[in-house]
């Protein structure tokens, strides 16, 4: 199947914008790219820009609804114990539906792929059933490599009918503070791709390299101090590289940018969740100019406030230039390049998706500027990051195929069910034992 889609601008990310441009697709791959006047007539969006499908390095789909939840708790215990009771309060079921929610909500903010941490698998069937990209990385917390693999298989063989070419397995080992070498050895054996979060915090620094500091009284829950920050714990063990993605590394000093760069080692920038958590601000230009493969994450609900992958974008943006202290440190299409391109190249996805170039999936979002304050159009990509919304997304292609289109998405259903799970976790529970668990 051909068709054409044409706007008042094309950003292919890889090359020039294009004014009057058009994308041509076949099937599920890129035709062409080019002027609308060469390619042919078909669907014509005006006051739109046609930009790749956003790639989001870093997201908890499972935590669709969790919005609010423990918001400015400064005490890691209650935070960590809050999240353990209110998940364990919701069945299959459940989880499903709050990542179907999850996955709808990334799709109509222009989302087409996603690097998932995924609690209880939930996020591969809701990606394989809404159609959205995805690398689904199972969790896994603990010391014991035996007993946490075996709680991995479960997971894996509980939705393995969900996972194809489109939704591909990984693993997570969440952190280094709440698992231990031996587990994160055992994970790279497994031969998948592995997200874990690393430097998050000044907390989690602390902790990890003296076993004291705000965490130290909670050491019960974590795993034991390794005297090394997490970055420089797994390169000691070669356990960065290409195949991995670190989400955060808020906390790194000049040799952990180092090693994270020379490593070719993915990193998922989060600054809405890394700010509302009060983490600070991670160095983006000082990983960018050090080479690093740096991508752009939501994160979840639970703490950044949604999946908008444009606010996320403006806060890569403003975040950046409060930083250097300098608005020239990043541009509208640099952040763009980073959400969309940098993000696939950080989940090793660039060859398929990412920018508009012939022969790459037909992953396409089309972000109407219309009656905006950017028209008419001085700077497409900054109209886009500046201007554009989820209420902006007119069409949100994956595979060539339109999985949301504005208007005509029965949202109902999908809320319904979501908060139905929300309403649940909310439920006051009875007192239970707090797990060795991060959430």
């Amino acid at each position: 199947m051909r068709r054409v889609l044409s706007a008042d601008w094309v950003l292919p990310v890889e090359g020039p914008p294009i004014e009057a441009g058009a994308v041509v697709i076949e099937d599920d791959r890129i035709a062409a790219v080019g002027t609308a006047e060469g390619l042919g007539e078909g669907t014509r969006y005006d006051d739109a820009v046609i930009v790749p499908g956003f790639v989001n390095a870093h997201s908890h789909l499972e935590y669709a609804v969790y919005g609010g939840f423990g918001d400015g708790l400064g005490d890691f215990a209650e935070w960590i114990t809050l999240h353990i009771q209110r998940k364990a309060r919701i069945d299959w079921a459940g989880h499903v539906d709050v990542a179907k929610f999850g996955a709808a909500q990334c799709l109509a903010s222009g989302i087409t792929t996603v690097g998932d941490c995924s609690y209880s698998g939930a996020a591969a069937v809701a990606c394989a059933e809404l159609g959205l990209r995805a690398t689904v990385y199972l969790e896994v917390f603990g010391a014991d490599p035996t007993r946490a693999l075996e709680h991995f298989a479960g997971i894996r063989d509980r939705v393995a009918d969900a996972f194809s070419e489109r939704v591909r397995p990984g693993v997570s080992p969440h952190a280094p503070y709440s698992v231990s070498i031996e587990l994160y050895e055992a994970c790279a054996e497994l031969g998948l791709p592995i997200a874990t979060h690393i430097s998050e915090s000044p907390a989690e620094v602390a902790y990890l390299l003296t076993g004291e500091g705000a965490w130290g009284d909670y050491k019960d829950l974590l795993v034991a101090s390794p005297g090394k920050t997490g970055t420089h714990l797994l390169a000691q063990h070669d356990l960065l590289g290409p195949n991995v993605v670190a989400a955060h590394c808020v906390v790194l000093d000049e040799d952990e940018i180092g090693l994270l760069a020379s490593t070719a080692t993915g990193v998922a920038h989060c600054p809405r969740s890394n700010g509302a958590l009060g983490c600070g601000v991670a160095p983006l230009a000082e990983l960018r100019a050090a080479g690093a493969r740096v991508g752009v994450g939501t994160d979840s609900p639970a703490s950044a406030p949604s999946f908008d992958f444009f606010e996320e974008l403006r806060t890569v943006v403003l975040s950046a230039r409060s930083r250097a202290a300098r608005p020239d440190v990043l541009s509208a299409g640099e952040a763009l390049e980073l959400g969309t391109l940098g993000s696939a190249r950080a989940l090793g996805l660039d060859r398929e998706v990412g920018s508009l170039v012939a022969g790459k999936r037909a992953d396409v979002t089309v972000v109407s500027l219309e009656g905006s304050a950017y028209l008419p159009f001085e700077d497409p990509a900054a109209a886009v990051v500046f201007g554009g919304s989820p209420d902006r997304v007119v069409a949100t292609y994956v595979d060539g195929e339109a999985r949301y289109e504005k208007g005509g998405m029965d949202w109902q259903e999908l809320t319904a069910a979501a908060h139905s799970a929300r309403l649940a976790m909310l439920a006051q529970p009875a007192a239970r034992p707090v797990a060795a668990r991060s959430a």
